[in-house]
């Protein structure tokens, strides 16, 4: 089983997302957009697993070690990775209240006593909403193998510039998720198989 941890986004924001979506491609049309019903904020990627090792991941994550207060998230700014004069990644910024990134630490130290490896860089949360250029599957912030100046993004580059300031909303994280996903030609599909809920402030 493939798992990863994260965060569901709310209705409202998610329809936003998939709005600007829809009036963005035709400004991308070589890149590969994903589907708005699979955006999510990730947590911990973990990979794939024994569904023995999922369970006693779900009980860890259970634990006092992982608990956190509910906190608000604001979608709003854009940028590309690894930088938008040679993009490969369209992202859409996720600006949160210190509670996010203390959860993302917290879910990799606990799962990390399980073996899990930690991560290597500091939690920078985004959503990746196009993928273009060298190396497209790959969402990672670092430089990769080919990349380097592309037109794949250079008009929906230059049409954003011109807006004043692209925001999705906020929204209240109430729960985060351990979540199953399964890779098809269709694209990924994510099913939940856990929710772990904040408490209320």
């Amino acid at each position: 089983m493939r798992i990863f941890i994260g965060i569901d986004l709310d209705p409202e924001v998610r329809a936003r997302i998939a709005r600007f979506i829809e009036g963005a491609q035709g400004f991308a049309l070589d890149a590969r957009w994903v589907r708005p019903e699979s955006l999510h904020i990730t947590l911990k990627f973990i990979g794939e697993q024994a569904p023995e090792r999922v369970a006693a991941i779900a009980e860890r994550l259970h634990g006092e070690s992982v608990a956190s207060e509910e906190f608000e998230i604001h979608i709003s700014g854009y940028g590309f990775f690894p930088t938008a004069k040679a993009p490969r990644v369209f992202w859409v910024g996720i600006n949160a209240e210190p509670q996010l990134s203390e959860l993302a630490k917290n879910i990799d130290a606990a799962v990390a006593e399980l073996g899990f490896p930690r991560e290597d860089r500091p939690y920078s949360p985004h959503l990746t909403l196009a993928r273009g250029g060298a190396g497209r599957k790959s969402g990672s912030p670092k430089w990769r193998k080919g990349d380097g100046p592309n037109s794949v993004f250079a008009t929906l580059d230059k049409r954003l510039a011109a807006l004043e300031k692209i925001d999705f909303g906020k929204m209240t994280a109430r729960e985060f998720i351990l979540y199953q996903s399964q890779l098809s030609a269709a694209g990924s599909k994510y099913t939940k198989l856990y929710s772990f809920p904040l408490q209320r402030g």
